[in-house]
C-alpha cells in the first residue's frame, strides 16, 4: 500500500499563522507604494495636459501674456483662462464661476500641516470645471494659477500635497508646478507647512516621499535625510 504524506493540521495552521504575519507587515507599505505612484502618475498627467491645453490656446489666441489687454480684474482674468484652458481639454462638467456647483469639494481645503487653507467650491471669482478623468481644476489668483483636486470631489484627503497639487502659468515657460524654482531646502520646508510645494517635488524628483518625512530637514523613517542628489526615502 501506497503512503502518501501530508500536512498535519497544527502544521497547516502554522503556516497559515505565519503568511497572515507576513501579509500584515507588508500590505500596508505596498498600498502606500502603489497610492504614491498612483499619485505622481496623476499630477504628471494634468501637468502634461494643461502645458498641452495652453500651447494650443496660445496657437489660436496669441501668447498668454497678450490674453487681459481689456480684462480689469481677477474675475474676468480667470474667466478667460479659464475658457481658453478648457476649449482644448476634455471636460466632463463645467461650473465656471457660479458657486456650490460641485466641482469641488465644499467647505476649506487643508494645508499639509492640517490648518485650513481655502474653500474653492464657493464664490464667484475662481473659474471651475471637472475634467474627463474626474480630476477638479480651477483657474485662480488673476488667471495665472491652477488648482486640481487629482481625487475630484467629495474624495481623498483635499488636502495640499496629498490630492490638491498647484501650477503657475509663466510668460516664458508656460505652466510650471508651484514652487518649481525654490531651493531644496525651501522646497521641503513649504511641502511640510502649507504644502503647495509637493506639486514641484513630483514634477522634479518623480516621487512623493515627501509624504513620509518626519520633519521640515526630510527626515526619513529609517534615519536618513534626503538631498538634492539622493531625493529619496529608501
Amino acid at each position: 500500500m501506497k503512503k502518501f504524506l501530508a500536512f498535519t493540521l497544527a502544521e497547516t495552521l502554522i503556516v497559515m499563522g505565519v503568511i497572515g504575519i507576513v501579509s500584515a507587515l507588508t500590505l500596508p507599505n505596498l498600498n502606500s507604494s502603489t497610492g504614491d505612484k498612483e499619485r505622481v502618475a496623476k499630477v504628471k498627467k494634468i501637468y502634461q495636459n494643461l502645458n498641452d491645453a495652453l500651447g494650443r490656446a496660445e496657437a489660436v489666441y496669441g501668447p498668454y501674456d497678450t490674453w487681459f489687454i481689456n480684462d480689469a480684474d481677477a474675475t474676468a482674468k480667470n474667466k478667460r483662462t479659464g475658457e481658453r484652458l478648457t476649449e482644448f481639454m476634455k471636460v466632463s462638467k463645467t461650473c465656471a464661476q457660479v458657486a456650490n456647483q460641485g466641482c469641488f469639494t465644499s467647505g476649506n481645503s487643508k494645508e499639509f500641516d492640517g490648518d485650513n487653507y481655502s474653500d474653492f467650491d464657493s464664490g464667484t471669482v475662481f473659474y471651475r470645471i471637472i475634467t474627463a478623468d474626474g480630476t477638479s481644476l480651477a483657474i485662480i489668483g488673476t488667471g495665472n494659477a491652477i488648482i486640481v483636486d487629482i481625487d475630484g470631489p467629495n474624495k481623498g484627503a483635499y488636502t495640499n500635497g496629498k490630492d490638491l497639487f498647484y501650477f503657475n502659468i509663466d510668460n516664458d515657460l508656460g505652466v510650471v508646478p508651484a514652487g518649481y524654482d525654490s531651493a531644496f531646502a525651501d522646497l521641503i520646508a513649504d511641502i511640510m507647512d502649507k504644502g503647495t510645494g509637493a506639486t514641484a517635488w513630483i514634477i522634479k524628483y518623480d516621487n512623493a516621499d515627501y509624504l513620509k518625512f518626519k520633519n521640515n530637514s526630510g527626515l526619513c523613517p529609517n534615519g536618513t535625510t534626503v538631498t538634492e542628489a539622493n531625493p529619496r526615502c529608501k
